[in-house]
């Protein structure tokens, strides 16, 4: 009986003679274990996407030069291989004369695109054959046509059948009889034939491949199916995206296929049905790294218990909403409307349902949702309906098992979903994913952070494996000097810094940088929030700039006052009556942010101009403690309150001459500060008195070494269609921690090493919570680097905690480091803002001292 082992590789994995010898390579260990191996292979990496771009130029006909590239591509690799070109003439000679059927017709048939998409994997696998051939690996070309039909569906359009088509998988005694034993079949994933019409090529869906895999691994009873691609195996999150994602050893067919049917692009999510259908387990291996173990997905993956194993985001997600009053306690209303999308041959993904409206979404991947579709659907669905279309979305998805148990402890994560718009919650009666439809510019960031908060302090186990750092980017994980922060060149000045003890280091040329950059945002006036960072030299150098400064107590008001600031805005938080008189007194301007003062002491403020904080209802940020609106929020005045307010100050004779508006801190989404805007001129709109408005700060900086920027380019670009819309307002702005935390970082020695049970490290320093909060109050995250050893390469994972009598003195969780010793110098960056001005004597320790560099 035959051992039968089904191979897929994917195109980067038959794109170079360097991948098809560890192809070779792979098919001789499986026939030295008495295996017979049936190779299914994609098409070189790009060339799909080149075929493509013939197709959208060929009715035009200016299809030649890429007709020319795609024909290069193959004469390239034909040469690196050291196998005749001619062997694709065939292919190449067809496609020219279908690109130029196109260009006479002036159109591009769903027949024709499936006969010139097809091409690129019988091209593939052609030279991939006859390379194995020469190098002594007894193999045999097949056309995967012969055996893989295609199954017509009921009310399936033309298009749909042809270029994602499902096929019959059923036992091919056939097939299997003519494999021989020890040869190598070398064949085309990707392709099939047409149910009715055959020799006709139709496709099974972009990364079909995958699918063909399955399709022959049942069809021959397979031992195994193995995906071979760039990646080694499914992941907690897109490693692309997210490079601290882990490596997940063991899944259950059930997991890998919502992760699949998710946006995990790994796998094509209808190549799990086939193999689980027959018990076949799948490996999924790397062709880079052919030694590491991988995924393996089959029935017996062990139970891990109720956790969140990935999170997958899926874009390209269209929406279809359906209100109607019609729908409540009536019988039909989803069937009626279902047989719609039925007509139409669209598969329905997600769905919602409430009293009077039903939301759908529409997976891209299983369906064609061309404009002239969506408008026939939209027409049907309105004799039933009020429907209209959304998108393009994002279906964000937690993944895992018996997600419901664990719902209580996910209340962290799910605060992520907290600034954005949700369209649509979908939680799976199968208990294995709970998935938010978010608008598609904000996933990536989404995936990222729900990322950090659910995986970040997981150890490798039976289920986790390393991250795609640990094993495409050894050092990827350690936050390492580079030569685009200003510490890395002035190195030699820390050390010798360090010497004198613990201590923060503020560079004065960093602050001016970012002041440069305030200045061009086209703003009226900068108040510095000096709360940030009152240190005096780092005042001196913001006001040279002509900022203004922003206080929040008496003492600050006298701190800035004695700092020569000519401007200076007070905005108290609950203070005493006594506050506000002395404000007056203090300050260039006064915000209030409660009606209780006008209410109480209204003698305080009449005759007075004053800015009043409003609350929008939302707050944005990077953690729930630094969101300063909305109603679990102590700041500013609810909309509602609006009338009462303008009340008040009428009967007073109070002027309101400006409105504030300050949602959070660490925002990195450019359009904040204009939606502010927007919400602060629809109150003044009420009050009719205000000139100002002061839109908060709260710009966000990068929180890791490398992470993107926010694109101060996009928030000027909002204020000034804001500005050009209401040219009557002043525009404010009070940043703080964006001037400032960039040029402060924190110098402390290693005073101590440990190592745990499972080898887990502790490196210990002299600098703890007393000196750094942050950390411990808000979960914040800062780059930590041995100063010491620049240039050591990462060699244990360790939290970084210090000498405070508290579990919560952690620096940074599960940083990777150099082997570090006693008197070590670290660095932790971006500690200019909220650090030495937080700190304290808790256990009666000092906290670090301050030091200025120019």
């Amino acid at each position: 009986m035959k051992n039968y082992v089904v191979l897929k590789f994917g195109g980067t994995s038959v794109s170079s003679r360097a991948r098809w010898e560890t192809i070779a390579s792979i098919v001789r260990s499986r026939i030295e274990a008495n295996e017979t191996p049936f190779v299914v292979c994609s098409a070189l990496s790009g060339v799909t996407n080149l075929l493509e771009r013939l197709l959208v130029e060929a009715p035009s006909g200016t299809h030649h030069e890429t007709l020319a590239t795609i024909e290069g591509r193959h004469k390239e690799i034909a040469a690196e291989l050291g196998v005749p070109f001619e062997l694709v003439s065939n292919e190449l000679t067809e496609l020219g004369r279908l690109a130029l059927g196109a260009s006479l017709t002036n159109e591009v048939s769903p027949r024709l695109r499936a006969r010139a998409l097809g091409m690129g994997e019988l091209m593939s696998t052609r030279l991939g054959a006859a390379f194995l051939e020469s190098i002594g690996v007894e193999s045999e070309w097949m056309d995967a046509r012969q055996h893989l039909k295609a199954v017509a569906l009921p009310n399936e359009p033309d298009a749909k059948h042809y270029l994602s088509a499902l096929c019959d998988y059923s036992a091919d005694e056939e097939l299997a009889a003519a494999l021989k034993p020890r040869v190598a079949v070398v064949t085309q994933g990707f392709i099939a034939t047409h149910a009715h019409k055959p020799g006709e090529t139709v496709l099974l869906g972009r990364g079909g491949s995958d699918t063909s895999g399955a399709y022959f691994a049942h069809k021959l009873g397979a031992t195994r199916l193995e995906i071979w691609t760039d990646v080694p195996g499914m992941y907690t999150a897109n490693p692309r995206e997210v490079a601290s994602a882990r490596l997940l050893k063991q899944l259950h067919y059930e997991e890998a296929q919502e992760l699949a049917s998710m946006g995990a692009k790994v796998l094509h999510p209808r190549c799990l049905a086939p193999v689980r259908e027959a018990g076949i387990p799948l490996h999924i291996k790397c062709t880079e790294l052919p030694d590491v173990e991988g995924t393996v997905i089959s029935g017996d993956s062990p139970d891990f218990g109720a956790q969140v194993k990935a999170i997958s985001s899926k874009g390209g997600v269209m929406l279809v909403s359906m209100d109607t009053l019609g729908m409540w306690q009536q019988v039909g209303f989803l069937a009626d409307t279902f047989d719609c999308f039925k007509r139409h041959g669209l598969s329905i993904d997600l769905v919602t349902t409430s009293e009077s409206n039903v939301t759908v979404s529409l997976d891209p991947a299983a369906n064609v949702l061309d404009p002239a579709t969506s408008e026939a659907l939209l027409s049907d669905l309105r004799e039933f309906c009020t429907a209209r279309m959304i998108g393009p979305c994002a279906a964000v998805s937690l993944v895992g098992h018996n997600i419901r148990a664990i719902l209580h402890q996910l209340g962290p994560a799910l605060e992520a979903f907290g600034e954005q718009r949700i369209y649509l919650v979908s939680q799976a009666a199968s208990d294995l994913n709970l998935t938010f439809v978010v608008d598609e510019e904000h996933a990536n960031k989404l995936v990222q952070r729900l990322h950090e908060l659910l995986f970040h302090d997981r150890v490798s186990d039976a289920l986790l494996g390393p991250t795609w750092n640990a094993l495409f980017h050894p050092d990827g994980d350690s936050d390492r000097l580079d030569d685009d922060v200003w510490w890395f060149s002035k190195r030699s000045e820390l050390l010798e810094l360090a010497k004198d003890g613990p201590a923060y280091v503020y560079d004065v040329s960093t602050i001016q940088r970012r002041a440069e950059e305030l200045q061009g945002l086209g703003l009226d006036r900068v108040f510095y929030a000096i709360k940030a960072n009152p240190n005096p030299e780092v005042l001196k150098t913001i006001l040279d700039f002509g900022f203004g400064l922003e206080c929040v107590s008496p003492g600050e008001l006298e701190h800035a006052k004695a700092m020569g600031a000519s401007e200076r805005l007070f905005t108290p938080n609950f203070a005493p009556k006594e506050e506000y008189i002395s404000g007056f007194e203090s300050a260039t301007y006064l915000t209030l942010d409660n009606l209780h003062p006008l209410r109480h002491w209204p003698e305080v403020f009449a005759g007075r101009d004053i800015l009043v904080r409003m609350d929008p209802g939302h707050g944005r940020g990077h953690h729930k403690k630094v969101k300063t609106a909305g109603a679990q929020s102590k700041f500013g005045i609810p909309p509602e309150q609006v009338e009462e307010l303008a009340d008040l100050v009428k009967r007073h004779d109070i002027n309101v001459i400006g409105l504030h508006s300050h949602v959070g801190s660490g925002i990195t989404y450019a359009a904040t500060w204009s939606e502010t805007a927007m919400f602060l001129a629809g109150v003044a709109d009420r009050l009719g008195s205000v000139r100002i408005l002061n839109l908060g700060g709260g710009l966000g900086v990068p929180e890791k070494l490398g992470d993107k920027r926010l694109d101060l380019s996009e928030v000027k670009e909002t204020i000034a269609a804001f500005r050009q819309a209401r040219p009557e307002f002043e525009l404010w702005m009070e940043p703080g921690r964006y001037l400032v935390a960039e040029s402060g970082v924190l110098l402390g020695r290693v005073t101590q090493i440990k190592e745990k049970e499972g080898g887990r490290f502790f490196v210990g320093l002299d600098i703890g919570m007393n000196s750094l909060i942050r950390p411990a109050l808000y979960g914040a995250y800062h780059p930590i680097v041995n100063l010491s050893k620049v240039d050591g390469s990462p060699k244990i994972v360790a939290d970084v905690v210090g000498p405070i009598c508290e579990t919560g003195d952690v620096l940074g969780h599960k940083r990777r480091l150099p082997v570090s010793e006693e008197g070590d110098v670290f660095l932790i960056a971006s500690a200019g803002a909220y650090g030495y001005v937080m700190g304290s004597q808790y256990n009666l320790r000092k906290p670090a001292i301050e030091r200025i560099l120019r």
